[in-house]
């Protein structure tokens, strides 16, 4: 009788799961970045196409838009051709959506370059897959939390962008990330590989299709923790997109400056996945997606400050307030709610991988699908807030709302599994 397969072992062997597990991030980084070009370069792109708040908002969400509706099938397909595949297809993609978005002219033409760019969701629900499938089980956080660590890419088009746009012109930018984007591609091709085998210790696959998969979706099991990690990780898409143009309009930085000094949001997410999913292979950290939610509702509570004045009527005479968020104490708050986002998303997916391991395609999906609606949300909704409302700090008032609404679905599912037991 053979022997039972070791969990804790590399479950391909040699230096491919390292590959993996580098190439994935750096994949998933080259994606990010591109979605976030529209929000560095915003300021061009309005100026050319005279573009209201609302049209560029629009512009903003297409790639989520369409990155959230790739999410599940792409996720469903690497399953069944393998994550290598799929990733590579993904990554050949956008290259040809790079290339058109600095040769646009027209709006309709900047909206299908970001539905292209938006099709690279595949290559991120395959490398979940492929790094779920391929990382060794004991550090199965780790390795995730490393993966989404790639959305750190942001900070690439904070970083680069502006000094390409200004020595080259902004045309030149987009066609920065084709290079990196094509070398990823044939690394993964020549260094990596796809398993359409089970990896040894892995849960056996369900049975059935994409059909098969969406039928069990009627289930609210799978989408307990799916539905949480969608509010942090669309979160932090849609501020990522916001950031830049909303610290250009409320500190008056030029746009070159409010995008450098959003990166340490970028980069406090990034590491906080990496800690979040590393912590979670020591102990099973369910209730820490109750603190870090009450962390973040108190950073966007305050955050949601907008600028004000008070006069009171004191004994001797009026007394005069005012209270304007400084841009230290702002950063201060938004990376440290960045990193709690980033430690949330890391043992988030590390529950999910754990708890929904024979499913990761399924669920892992769900989660990319549903945060990258809320993300596309978003925008408009900063917009209706900043436009409609006249309160720029709006945006934070709707994912504190957005949150609330989270929690109250947290603690009726837990209510829910009490009252299941009792």
């Amino acid at each position: 009788m053979p022997a039972a397969p070791d969990l804790d072992q590399d479950p391909t062997g040699g230096y491919r799961p390292l590959v993996v597990v580098l190439l994935s991030p750096l994949a998933f980084a080259l994606v990010f970045a591109s979605w976030t070009i529209f929000a560095v370069l915003g300021l061009e792109l309005k100026v050319l196409l005279a573009l209201g708040e609302g049209r560029f908002a629009v512009l903003l969400a297409m790639p989520m838009a369409v990155g959230a509706l790739a999410s599940l099938p792409m996720a469903a397909l690497a399953q069944r051709v393998g994550g290598r595949r799929v990733m590579i297809a993904s990554l050949l993609l956008i290259c040809p959506f790079l290339w058109g978005l600095s040769h646009s002219r027209d709006y309709l033409h900047f909206l299908l370059a970001g539905a292209g760019l938006g099709l690279g969701a595949g290559s991120l629900s395959a490398g979940l897959v492929y790094v779920a499938g391929l990382c060794p089980r004991r550090h199965a956080g780790l390795a995730l939390g490393l993966y989404g660590a790639g959305m750190a890419g942001a900070g690439l088009s904070y970083l680069l962008l502006p000094l390409i746009s200004q020595a080259y012109g902004w045309r030149t930018a987009p066609l920065l990330y084709l290079l990196p984007v094509l070398l990823v591609a044939a690394l993964l091709w020549l260094f990596a590989d796809d398993r359409l085998d089970e990896p040894r210790g892995s849960p056996a696959r369900p049975p059935g299709g994409l059909l098969a998969g969406l039928g069990r979706l009627a289930g609210w099991r799978l989408w307990r923790l799916a539905l949480v990690y969608s509010f942090f990780y669309g979160a932090f898409v849609a501020l990522a997109l916001w950031l830049p143009a909303y610290l250009s309009a409320q500190y008056q930085l030029e746009l070159k400056q409010a995008a450098l000094t959003a990166v340490p949001f970028v980069l406090a997410v990034g590491i906080g996945q990496v800690v979040g999913g590393a912590w979670a292979d020591r102990r099973d950290f369910r209730a820490l997606r109750w603190w870090v939610s009450a962390f973040v509702l108190v950073c966007l509570f305050l955050l949601s400050y907008p600028p004000f004045s008070m006069q009171i009527e004191g004994v001797h005479g009026v007394i005069a307030l005012h209270y304007a968020a400084p841009l230290w104490g702002f950063l201060s708050l938004l990376t440290a709610m960045g990193m709690a986002m980033g430690i949330g998303q890391g043992s988030l997916m590390r529950l999910i991988h754990r708890d929904h391991g024979d499913e990761m395609p399924l669920v892992g999906g769900l989660a990319l699908t549903l945060g990258g609606l809320f993300a596309a949300l978003l925008p408009l909704m900063f917009v209706i807030g900043s436009e409609w409302v006249g309160i720029r700090t709006a945006g934070f008032m709707f994912l504190y709302g957005s949150l609330v609404v989270c929690m109250l679905v947290m603690v009726w599912d837990h209510a829910s599994g009490y009252a299941g037991r009792a």
